[in-house]
């Protein structure tokens, strides 16, 4: 399988590499039984966070005794220094290793920075001089944040959405981190479940030597889908430049990543899927969309306020007050010939 060198860390990694949050949905033993699988194909990075619940520990279980053959990233959400520390000790004892070859700030509102006020990036500078990390990183929402984050010299590693859908601003953050040999960890590969095949968005993501996407698996079935591809990549020709084009009009302008940066909703609208549901139930298995709970759900679009609230918080700024009513509009005409 192929492998890149991931920016200044030095690290060795497959281009294609394995996404660790939707396993905490398997039993311990079939997240075990594919994240080995995956090895076995020849995926040697794996990503994962503390805030995934019990991926850790799955990941720690299918890689005891080997740890030296994988490269394994994960992430705190920690404000401050102490809770970063805490992060820290839980994820080395559920991964069963002494060191994490990339910690990464998760999603944080603001960039650590030396000598912050919060500490962090001095805790994670700690870290890495006494060997329990070895690489420092940092995962955004935000295409400000990221911009400054590519050019600032003090991360080795960015973890940002990138995928066929990407905007101009998005591509030029992939080239800036690679003149800056910053190593680019591309997640929502597959626009967050919005896509059910991944051959046009990793047609289109492997023209970007420098970016490593990290696709979430949790089926045999999308192991295979992602291995086959990695051994034989499909060419961007004019058909598939034609098929990434139709996406793009489709869906580009209005693409809701799911985040959910922009809840809570004070009316209770779940936003970051009522947001995309016209694509959800027309581009992926509909039946999970029409049960009572989420016509129910649906229905509280009706009760929004306009507070702008989700605006403000949305870091691709989307206006979901503007595009919710054309979902629910749709929803309904859908729900009307397409029951459980």
């Amino acid at each position: 399988m192929r492998k890149i060198t991931l920016g200044k860390t030095g690290l060795a990694v497959t281009k294609t590499a394995f996404g660790a949050l939707p396993i905490q949905r398997l039993s311990v033993d079939d997240a075990v039984s594919l994240v080995r699988k995956a090895f076995e194909k020849g995926i040697n990075y794996f990503d994962t966070a503390r805030s995934y619940t019990d991926s850790e520990k799955k990941l720690g279980i299918a890689f005891e005794g080997m740890r030296g053959k994988v490269v394994i990233s994960s992430k705190s959400a920690a404000k401050n220094a102490g809770d970063f520390e805490r992060d820290l000790d839980t994820s080395l004892k559920l991964l069963k290793t002494d060191y994490i070859d990339i910690i990464q700030f998760h999603n944080p509102p603001f960039v650590p920075l030396p000598g912050g006020a919060d500490g962090l990036y001095d805790a994670a500078l700690k870290a890495r001089a006494d060997g329990r990390v070895r690489h420092i990183g940092i995962t955004q929402h935000s295409i400000e944040r990221a911009e400054f984050i590519a050019g600032s010299g003090l991360y080795e590693t960015l973890q940002y959405p990138f995928n066929h859908l990407a905007t101009d601003r998005e591509v030029a953050v992939v080239k800036r981190c690679a003149e800056e040999n910053v190593g680019f960890i591309g997640m929502k590969a597959m626009s967050g479940g919005l896509f059910m095949s991944a051959r046009v968005p990793f047609a289109y993501i492997n023209q970007f030597d420098n970016v490593v996407p990290i696709w979430g698996m949790q089926r045999e079935c999308e192991l295979e889908e992602i291995t086959a591809l990695d051994a034989n990549p499909p060419a961007v020709d004019d058909e598939m430049k034609a098929l990434i084009e139709k996406d793009r009009q489709e869906l580009a302008i209005s693409f809701c990543r799911s985040c959910g940066y922009c809840l809570p909703c004070p009316v209770g609208i779940p936003i970051n899927n009522a947001n995309r549901m016209t694509q959800l139930i027309t581009r992926s298995p509909w039946q999970p969309y029409v049960t009572p709970e989420w016509q129910a759900a649906m229905e509280r679009i009706e009760d929004c306020i306009h507070c702008g609230a989700c605006a403000k918080r949305c870091p691709y700024e989307l206006k979901p007050y503007e595009t919710l009513p054309g979902h629910l509009a749709f929803y309904r005409e859908f729900v009307k010939t397409h029951t459980l």
